[in-house]
């Protein structure tokens, strides 16, 4: 008996989960370059997309990747690269601020004589 419940936990998946998968996969791509057209802003855009990337790699993780029942291996897998992401978010975001003073805005404006 333990034989049967072994093996039935471990079922790999079928090509209709597959498909499946893989057409929400495709789905959450198409949404986000949809998201590349319209007019959101910044922080909005990045928020979801980040959602996204991260909804995805879940499922990359849990189905592509076999560790769907083997929950502490998803955990080690998904939290790590999550962890990164928001320091390295953190360590760079504060340079774009600063590099939006650096764009060229054209010759100083003439001193005003006296």
């Amino acid at each position: 008996m333990s034989a049967h419940a072994d093996a039935e936990e471990h079922f790999a998946g079928s090509n209709r989960l597959f498909i499946s998968v893989w057409v929400w996969l495709l789905l959450l791509t198409g949404f986000e370059v949809f998201l590349g057209y319209i007019r959101l802003p910044v922080i909005y855009m990045l928020v979801i997309l980040m959602g996204a990337s991260i909804i995805k790699a879940a499922l990359i993780v849990a189905y592509f990747m076999h560790l769907r029942f083997e929950r502490l291996n998803l955990v080690l897998t998904i939290v790590p690269a999550l962890v990164i992401c928001i320091c390295l978010l953190l360590v760079f975001f504060p340079d774009s601020f600063r590099a939006k003073d650096l764009r060229y805005s054209g010759p100083p404006p003439p001193a005003a004589e006296k």
